[in-house]
């Protein structure tokens, strides 16, 4: 399994990591597979593999197991807490990084430190992220299935396509008085006219980790918007020309889907993170 060896122990939680990880296994290797998933990533695994049994307990995943296979997400700290009981059993740790910021921090939870033995990414980008940040420990590049997978199901772009945002957490008001996630949104709204997207339809799609109907009372206020609740990036972007977003791994699905994607981080939110070149920066185009 992916070279680890059987039973395997997975645990993830945010959706990033578990996109990358469930991509990689298949029906046939559940028998030897003992998952831990929370948050997104459990509603990600019953997507794929439905109802499917998962381990009860990290505990339960790692007896016996030969190894752990662990995302590093922020929303839990169910990953962390695998890494340390694995630890303390002698267990093979590999972590799965899938963004480009960050990759010390992922690792602390309430000041402890608890590294993997290696960690995987998904591009040469994040690899030599990985070398520079966490130089004490061993990274490997990985194929990135759910990135090909997913780009090569979202079809060709569509001739009259309408306009995808692709939301997620900000985190923090940028010393104003909404969510940053917020603000993109109503900075994409205010410019869009300026950019040739005046009069296209606009979906609005949520975080895997967004509260349901966060999203609601902004799209009621914005007429010719709506939500978009697809099952996966793939059919989200079937009819979208273009996706506008902040930082998410989703903006990176489009570029490889062939869709004109838009940074709608404003002048004053903190800059664009990820290392992809061509994406389209609102703020540097002067629309208003």
């Amino acid at each position: 399994m992916m070279g680890l060896g059987a039973p395997l122990a997975i645990v993830a939680n945010d959706a990033g990591a578990a996109n990358i990880i469930l991509a990689w296994l298949s029906a046939d290797d559940l028998s030897r597979v003992r998952a831990v998933m929370t948050g997104p990533a459990l509603a990600l695994w019953k997507n794929r593999f439905g109802d499917a049994p998962c381990a009860s307990s990290i505990e339960e995943a790692l007896d016996g197991a030969a190894a752990l296979l662990s995302g590093t997400g922020w929303a839990s700290d169910a990953e962390h807490r695998a890494r340390k009981a694995a630890r303390a059993q002698g267990l093979l740790s590999v972590a799965v990084i899938d963004h480009w910021v960050n990759y010390p921090d992922r690792f602390v939870r309430d000041g402890e430190t608890v590294l993997p033995d290696r960690v995987w990414v998904t591009d040469p980008y994040a690899l030599a992220e990985a070398r520079r940040t966490l130089p004490g420990t061993p990274s490997d590049e990985r194929s990135n299935l759910y990135l090909s997978n997913q780009a090569a199901a979202a079809g060709p772009l569509p001739s009259r396509g309408d306009v995808l945002f692709v939301a997620e957490p900000a985190r923090s008001d940028w010393g104003r008085d909404s969510a940053g996630e917020f603000q993109a949104l109503d900075y994409f709204m205010a410019h869009r006219a300026g950019i040739g997207l005046g009069t296209a339809p606009l979906r609005v799609r949520p975080h895997p980790s967004d509260a349901a109907g966060k999203y609601d009372a902004w799209i009621a206020a914005h007429p010719g918007t709506a939500l978009d609740l697809s099952p996966d990036m793939a059919t989200a972007l079937r009819p979208a020309s273009t996706v506008v977003g902040m930082n998410s791994f989703a903006m990176v699905i489009s570029l490889a889907a062939g869709r004109q994607t838009i940074c709608a981080l404003p002048p004053w939110a903190p800059p664009w993170r990820l290392p992809h070149d061509d994406v389209v920066h609102l703020s540097r185009l002067k629309a208003d």
